[in-house]
């Protein structure tokens, strides 16, 4: 009897599976189902059998996610494992991006950017299982600063009797590595064609593009100034220069206190090869020649020199001529100061004399420096000259030197005296 009994359920089974609809296996492409039989039947395909479908990492199911077996011996539906796909990638601005596989699962994309422009961001990106790509949005920048190219040292050394020399060069020119647009120029100093003072001078140009990048540089501009080496005044004397008193060019003019004459060069100026031009000055006292033939001769030897007061009284007893010699005497600085020297004629010819100082003047002389000037032989008279021989001033009665003073300051000469007296602090106490 159980020989019978397996064959009787062999039977069954067969008879049950041939008489169950099938369907047919189910293939999915870069996927595989999860099948369950409604009786736990070994095959996976009988009705009523039930299929989760899955699909391999890197793509997604098109279809229902469940498959059952139909008496119809079809399956419910359709499924499809498509490969996942990211977002088409932005072409950055100056930039372009290549991709080994297009934008689908596990593709790489690396990004580049256009000559003067750096990455910002990760140059390669993956596409991700969740359709998202890897990394940092990248975009292309302008980091990189124009370049601007100045010009080398300028030097150049002052014209003569300048102190400043005028410097010219081109104007550089910026350039952009990127998209080559500038967007300003800024110079720093003075512009090209301008007159330098001597010494060094930094002059900048800055550059900067559409990206606010800069770029600088730089160059010095160096003007020399020639300088001989630096005069003095001569004892009891007076210099006065040009331009900065030494350099190239300069010229200094020397003049003497009263009562000194000067000898050697009354001007000296600085050459190229940084000497002095002439021979040094001296001031010697004035050594005044009364034995010469004319007035006029006389007077010359004051030319350009000293101012005269010339004192003319009929006698030496004459009460204004002792006032104004009494009044003179304590103001000899005050004459002194102002380059006066005083000439004293006395008597009537021919009886009469001149003085100069100690030294006296022959009778014919004096005689003559009356006619010429022509002061009365009878009457006190004072006359007054300046240093190129002008009458400026005559007085028929003693003049005060508060008097004397106020007329020869105002001077035209006289003016500039009282300034280089002033810078060496000459004075009368």
């Amino acid at each position: 009897w159980k020989i019978y009994f397996k064959w009787a359920v062999r039977d069954v089974f067969l008879f049950s599976v041939l008489e169950t609809p099938w369907c047919s296996p189910i293939k999915v492409k870069h996927g595989y189902a999860n099948c369950r039989t409604p009786q736990g039947e070994y095959y996976k395909n009988v009705l009523g059998t039930r299929c989760d479908i899955r699909c391999q990492k890197g793509y997604e199911l098109h279809g229902p996610q469940q498959l059952i077996c139909q008496s119809s011996k079809r399956w419910s539906g359709k499924v499809l494992c498509k490969q996942k796909r990211c977002p088409t990638l932005s072409m950055p601005t100056n930039g372009g991006f290549k991709c080994l596989d297009g934008a689908y699962f596990g593709s790489r994309c690396e990004y580049y950017c256009s000559p003067g422009y750096q990455l910002k961001g990760d140059r390669i990106v993956t596409c991700m299982d969740n359709k998202v790509w890897s990394g940092r949005p990248a975009s292309c920048v302008d980091t990189e600063p124009p370049r601007i190219q100045c010009p080398s040292v300028k030097e150049k050394t002052a014209e003569p009797n300048k102190l400043t020399a005028r410097v010219f060069w081109d104007t550089p020119e910026g350039r952009d590595t990127a998209d080559g647009i500038l967007t300003d120029v800024i110079l720093k100093g003075l512009p090209p064609g301008s007159h330098f003072p001597e010494g060094d001078h930094k002059i900048q140009y800055t550059v900067y593009d559409r990206a606010e990048n800069k770029g600088t540089c730089k160059f010095l501009v160096k003007v020399r100034v020639r300088r001989c080496a630096k005069l003095n005044a001569p004892d009891n004397g007076y210099i006065k220069c040009s331009g900065d008193g030494n350099n190239y060019g300069a010229t200094c003019e020397f003049s003497c206190i009263g009562g000194y004459e000067l000898q050697g060069s009354p001007a000296r100026v600085c050459q190229y090869n940084l000497g002095w031009s002439g021979v040094e000055p001296t001031c010697a006292p004035m050594n005044i020649n009364v034995n010469v033939r004319t007035a006029a001769a006389l007077l010359d030897q004051f030319y350009e020199k000293r101012r005269l007061l010339i004192i003319s009284t009929p006698t030496a007893a004459n009460f204004f001529y002792r006032m104004q010699l009494g009044m003179l005497q304590p103001a000899q600085c005050g004459l002194d100061l102002r380059h006066v020297t005083v000439v004293e004629l006395v008597g009537v010819f021919p009886a009469q004399i001149g003085r100069i100082g100690v030294k006296l003047l022959p009778p014919s002389l004096a005689l003559q420096l009356r006619l010429l000037l022509r002061i009365p032989h009878y009457n006190f008279n004072i006359v007054v000259m300046d240093k190129h021989g002008m009458d400026k001033e005559r007085y028929p009665f003693p003049a005060t030197p508060a008097e004397l003073f106020a007329l020869i300051d105002n001077f035209p000469l006289r003016k500039e005296e009282m300034k280089l007296q002033a810078e060496i602090g000459q004075s009368c106490p």
